[in-house]
């Protein structure tokens, strides 16, 4: 099984094209060491031709460019996605599929509360029913309980959806009433080799049953949007704090740094990185943090073998 990160920002991307952190700011002086980064998705395959991209970031089409794995190569019209999987109904991880529109229909697979939000509050769905189309797969999910996922092309690899304890995205007609499903989790299985990965770019708390999946993975590729718990209120870019954007920051009691350390993962690594967040800066002491404890921070074209 191989995993390409295709992106490895949080929304906006990085540097992000209206930000003057000083992160973004010193990237654009090429003052800053550190690495540009594209808004996160992943792409998974058994057989290195037919893959499924797990998000499509509004960045889709500089992510394929960059990926020939991804590229046309068997016809005339052609691309090496199979299916697409969606964790939520986030701007920045489903806005992509318009830019898939001149294909076929879209196999998507996602739960009943995104698939609502696609069709009502973003209705990219309707949208999409006037070029290629969509063909809905739903994932069937309760809070509690994993749902393993067949996929086309997939062979040997299986999936498994784990919901998560977070509201829908602010557009969705269910915002300030959670449904099971707004946001999942994915355990991805080498049925081969019995490895497997632990997926969440949007973790805002360990429940039970997502800690006993991730104490089970050899792979942890999880939530890196915020060093700080109030990193954007500090920097004067929002009033919210981590925990009120479902995101664990790395930093203090009870964050991500702590949580990693208690796991026996080969691999940790931490993907969806804000703009912000210092151990983009390869020369911080918050990357050199992370590495002291075994942490590793996912870029694009990071692969990823099982």
């Amino acid at each position: 099984m191989k995993i390409i990160v295709l992106g490895s920002s949080a929304g906006g991307g990085f540097p992000q094209w209206n930000c003057n952190c000083s992160n973004c700011d010193r990237m654009r002086r090429g003052t800053l060491k550190a690495r540009s980064r594209t808004q996160s998705s992943i792409a998974v395959s058994a057989d290195g031709e037919n893959w499924v991209l797990i998000n499509a970031s509004p960045d889709i089409l500089s992510q394929i460019r960059a990926t020939p794995a991804l590229q046309p190569g068997r016809q005339s019209r052609d691309t090496g996605i199979a299916a697409v999987l969606l964790m939520d109904a986030q701007i920045d991880h489903v806005t992509g599929l318009l830019m898939l529109r001149e294909g076929k229909p879209i196999p998507l697979y996602c739960t009943a509360s995104v698939w609502d939000d696609l069709t009502t509050g973003l209705p990219l769905v309707p949208v999409l029913s006037h070029y290629c189309g969509v063909q809905w797969h739903p994932l069937n999910i309760r809070h509690d309980r994993m749902e393993a996922i067949d996929l086309p092309g997939m062979r040997g690899i299986r999936f498994t959806a784990l919901a998560f304890s977070s509201k829908a995205p602010p557009y969705s007609p269910h915002r300030e009433n959670p449904h099971p499903g707004d946001n999942i989790g994915l355990v991805i299985e080498d049925l081969a080799s019995g490895k497997n990965v632990f997926y969440a770019p949007g973790l805002g708390e360990i429940e039970p049953h997502v800690e006993a999946a991730m104490r089970n993975a050899d792979c942890l590729l999880v939530d890196g949007t915020f060093w700080h718990a109030d990193e954007m209120i500090r920097l004067g870019f929002s009033a919210k704090y981590a925990a009120d954007m479902g995101h664990l920051p790395q930093f203090g009691p009870g964050g991500m740094i702590e949580c990693l350390d208690s796991m026996d993962a080969e691999r940790k690594i931490l993907i969806h990185i804000n703009n912000t967040n210092p151990i983009l800066d390869e020369d911080s002491e918050q990357h050199a943090t992370l590495l002291r404890h075994g942490i590793e921070i996912a870029h694009d074209g990071m692969e990823i073998t099982l």
